[in-house]
Order: C-alpha cells, then sequence, then structure tokens
C-alpha cells in the first residue's frame, strides 16, 4: 500500500510564521520526519509526498531518495493534489502532513475492512470541520459543518483514508461536478452511491493539527509528553544550575551557573542556556540559540538561532534568528482575564487561551526594553526599536521606532 502525504497546501492563516507547517521542528527534528517515522514504525515505508513548487527540493534534501516526490503547481484543493500523481497506484493511504496522532490510528484504519475506510475521530462538543453520517460502520457521507445541535453523529472526518480501488476514486474526481473546493469529498459520496464500501474507524486518542500558531503549542506538549527525559553526555552543566523534571537537553548544549530549568523542556544542540535564566512549562529552545542572563522563558516555543537577554518570553511563538534584546517583556495576560484574540486576515480569531504572548516571525530583532502586548503578531525581517510599546501587529519588512523629543540645558539648580 502506497502512502499519500499531503504537504502542497499555502498556510494562509499562519502569518506571521512563514515556514510551512510540515517544516517546523519538534525535539530536534522536522514534522513531516515524524510523521514519517510513524508510519515506518507500522510498517508503512513506501511513501509518495505532494509538495507545492516551493517546498519541493527542501522535502526532497530533507527526507531522502527512498520516497517518490510529486509537485502539485498550484494550491487547489485536495483532489487537485491526488491528481497531480502520474502513475495511479491501487491501493493507498491518504495522510496530511500537519496532522499529528497516535499509531493507534494508522493501524485502525489498516485493520478495519472496506473499499474505503475513513478515521472518524469521536468528539465531545461541537467542532466545526466535516461531520461523517454513518450507519453502524459504513460511511453514508459527510456533511460539512452541520451547525451545533444538527451534527449527524459524533465523529468528525480525519484525512486518514484508506482506498483499496484508488483508481476508482480518481475517476470519480475527475468526473465530480462541483462550484466548491470539496471536488474529493464529492468524488466520495459519488462512489457511495454507486455502492461502494465505505467504512468507519472510529479514535479516540489524540489528534493535533497545525492550521493556526498557536496549534505549535498543542504539538509541541505531545512530543514532550511522548519523549523521555535525557541529558547529552556531550553538554556542559554547571554544577549550581538545577535541572529539574522531563529535560532533553541535546549535544553541545551548555548551561552556565544558576541556571534552572524546570521541565517538561526542550533544549536543542549547541544552545547556551545563560547565568540565572530561568526555563519552564513546556518551553521549547531549538538549535544555535543563546537565551542569556536573567531571561525567564515559560509555556514558549522558540526556533533555532534566537537569542534573548534580560527577557521574559511568556506563552509566545519565536521563530528562527531572531534577536530579542535586553528588557524584552512579552506580556502575555489581559487585565480584564478574557481570552486573546487574534487577527487572521480580515478575522479576529479567538486562541481560547487566557494566557497568550505574541507570534513573532523570523529574523526579527527587538531594542531594549520593548514591551509586547498580549496576540501581538511581529512579520519577518522587522526591527522593532528601543523603548516601543507594541500594541498593534507589525507586517513584515518594517522599522517600528517612536521618536522622542529630549532636551539638554545648562543645571540652573
Amino acid at each position: 500500500m502506497k502512502v499519500i502525504i499531503l504537504t502542497g497546501g499555502v498556510g494562509k492563516r499562519m502569518a506571521p510564521i512563514k515556514k510551512d507547517k510540515c517544516l517546523i521542528k519538534f525535539l530536534g527534528k522536522e514534522l513531516i520526519l515524524h510523521q514519517i517515522e510513524k508510519l515506518h514504525n507500522v510498517g508503512l515505508k513506501d511513501i509518495i509526498i505532494i509538495g507545492n513548487p516551493t517546498n519541493i527540493n527542501t522535502l526532497k534534501k530533507l527526507c531522502g531518495d527512498n520516497i517518490e516526490y510529486v509537485v502539485q503547481e498550484k494550491p487547489k484543493g485536495m483532489a487537485d493534489a491526488l491528481l497531480s500523481i502520474k502513475n495511479i497506484p491501487e491501493q493507498v493511504l491518504i495522510v496530511s502532513a500537519n496532522d499529528v496522532f497516535d499509531e493507534e490510528a494508522y493501524k485502525n484504519v489498516i485493520d478495519t475492512k472496506g473499499d474505503s475506510v475513513i478515521l472518524g475521530y469521536e468528539v465531545k462538543e461541537y467542532f466545526p470541520g466535516g461531520y461523517l453520517i454513518v450507519k453502524g460502520d459504513k460511511m453514508q457521507g459527510i456533511i460539512e459543518k452541520p451547525g451545533a445541535g444538527n451534527e449527524p453523529s459524533n465523529l468528525v472526518n480525519i484525512v486518514v483514508h484508506i482506498h483499496r480501488k484508488f483508481p476508482e476514486l480518481v475517476r470519480c474526481m475527475k468526473a465530480a461536478k462541483t462550484d466548491k473546493d470539496d471536488q474529493y469529498e464529492v468524488a466520495m459520496d459519488d462512489m457511495i452511491k454507486e455502492d461502494y464500501d465505505y467504512r468507519v474507524s472510529k479514535y479516540n486518542g489524540f489528534w493535533g493539527s497545525i492550521k493556526f500558531p498557536w496549534h505549535i503549542f498543542e504539538i509541541r506538549n505531545y512530543f514532550l509528553d511522548k519523549a523521555e527525559a535525557r541529558i547529552s553526555t556531550k553538554a556542559s552543566i554547571a554544577k549550581s544550575a538545577e535541572i529539574i523534571g522531563k529535560v532533553i537537553i541535546e549535544d553541545g548544549v551548555k548551561v552556565f551557573e544558576n541556571a534552572v530549568i524546570k521541565g517538561p523542556c526542550y533544549i536543542g544542540k549547541n544552545s547556551i542556556i545563560g547565568n540565572n535564566v530561568f526555563m519552564w512549562n513546556y518551553t521549547h529552545v531549538g538549535e544555535g540559540c543563546v537565551m542569556g542572563f536573567s531571561s525567564e522563558l515559560k509555556y514558549s516555543y522558540v526556533g533555532d538561532n534566537t537569542n534573548t537577554h534580560q527577557s521574559f518570553v511568556g506563552d509566545s511563538i519565536i521563530m528562527d534568528n531572531c534577536n530579542i534584546a535586553a528588557g524584552t517583556i512579552t506580556a502575555n495576560y489581559r487585565f480584564d482575564t478574557k481570552t486573546v484574540k487574534i487577527k487572521v486576515g480580515d478575522n479576529l480569531i479567538d486562541t481560547g487561551r487566557n494566557h497568550f504572548g505574541c507570534i513573532i516571525g523570523s529574523n526579527v530583532k527587538t531594542g531594549v526594553n520593548v514591551s509586547i502586548m498580549p496576540g501581538i503578531r511581529i512579520g519577518v525581517n522587522t526591527i522593532i526599536g528601543p523603548d516601543v510599546v507594541v500594541d498593534k501587529d507589525i507586517p513584515k519588512d518594517k522599522y517600528f521606532i517612536i521618536r522622542q523629543e529630549t532636551e539638554i540645558r545648562d543645571n540652573e539648580i
């Protein structure tokens, strides 16, 4: 059976994060490599990766030569991605590179009989997605976002799909008639009407999907919870430093005097944790970083080659190659205690979190004593000048400063 991993979409809701979601690193390894490892663990090693023109070369270099690669030229949906495959296999397992499951999910669909098997995730409250219409273990159809109270079942459609007659699905996708971006779903409905045997495999284990930036927290927590504590023998830990709980420290890390790391936490290769740093509560620091003197990092995700100094980074996401100068503070709690909302496109989205700092894209620099309010997004390649209170989103490639009037005069006192 061929596995098709979908990576061709464009993450429009992830701004200011420009990195493809499947290339975001967790515990020192890109998400797609975690996905491939899970597939290998359940015996699935014949893989096709469908990428796009901007990520395909990176995927090839990262994932190696034992994988088949297909390019989806334009982000025109799931059916278009599948129709980009030239040599159509007989049987396929289709998965999204941005969804994370326990291996049990893959085993469940493989062990379920039927022409096609759809993973049905069991939800306890309304979820704004596609709901499966089921009768016993047979699938009757899918209803997209039916609204609370109108759900046909408690099973949400998740893209872990087996098609044992994939050429027939290809035929139906080519023939599907629709004005929406649902050619794949219409094709499946047409097959069900033609009496193909569609089954549902129920699943209630972990499911995490990166749709918005703050979903990075969920995936980070999952991998940290699954991992075992370890401190590399090639790391250097000062005697006065405290390592408490589940902490993963990679090769080449240096932890200086009086630093406190209270797990779960992760520190990537060749990073430096400076004197008096306090790092705790699921903080994840990438490779080649310097968390400088007296910085505090709480529940945050920090990319590779990023530096801080005497800063507070709380419940925030800071991507690669950033420099967070001394005195920079990321406020992570509203005075009114309400959940933090973030503007995505033209919509204000509730993150559901009452503790949330900021999202900073790659190659950002802050000056000394910068204060960043909850829910703020700062675009890539932007510089924030000293003493600025950032209370609005800053686009990419900007220089944001304040101008103060000063006067020097003789001391007549």
